[in-house]
């Protein structure tokens, strides 16, 4: 199976009046909740995961990219740095979600992003998550020309904290 045939698994790319963003389906299974059926917070910080590797490689790059060193000056990946969240609504099991990444700042080797989970238009979660490009051996790189120059085509309005 390949990337080809199944076009919409990594989401899609929005640019509309409120800005650009990466906007991915996910639907809530059963093993995402607790007893209740309420998705567990666990589950909200997947979601999340899943948002930011799908925007990563709706923009010409992705992880194993970085890891064997063809979109960086060595083997790299991204590691997430500080992530918050705001719990706003509980998610229910066989909810329909949107999971929303937007670039809010650029800086030499990091990148914040703001994500939004939502059903029906209505925020359940938001994150503000940065993450840092760094070596297999864990010393932080500065972003590669390809990789900044593919935040910065998707987010212009994007902070770049390197200029």
């Amino acid at each position: 199976m390949s990337a080809q045939q199944w076009p919409d698994l990594a989401g899609r790319i929005v640019r509309d009046a409120d800005g650009q963003r990466h906007i991915l389906p996910v639907r809530v299974y059963f093993e995402d909740t607790d007893a209740g059926g309420v998705v567990y917070h666990a589950s909200f910080v997947r979601y999340a995961e899943r948002g930011r590797t799908d925007f990563l490689r709706l923009l010409g790059t992705d992880a194993r990219r970085l890891i064997d060193g063809t979109d960086s000056s060595e083997p790299a990946a991204f590691v997430v740095r500080r992530m918050t969240f705001d719990f706003a609504r509980p998610g229910r099991m066989d909810d329909l979600l949107e999971v929303e990444t937007r670039v809010k700042e650029l800086g030499g080797a990091s990148v914040t992003l703001e994500q939004t989970i939502s059903r029906d238009g209505v925020r359940l979660v938001t994150a503000d998550v940065i993450v840092v490009l760094i070596s297999i051996s864990g010393k932080p790189l500065r972003l590669s020309t390809a990789v900044r120059e593919a935040f910065q085509a998707h987010a212009e309005s994007a902070k770049d904290l390197t200029r």
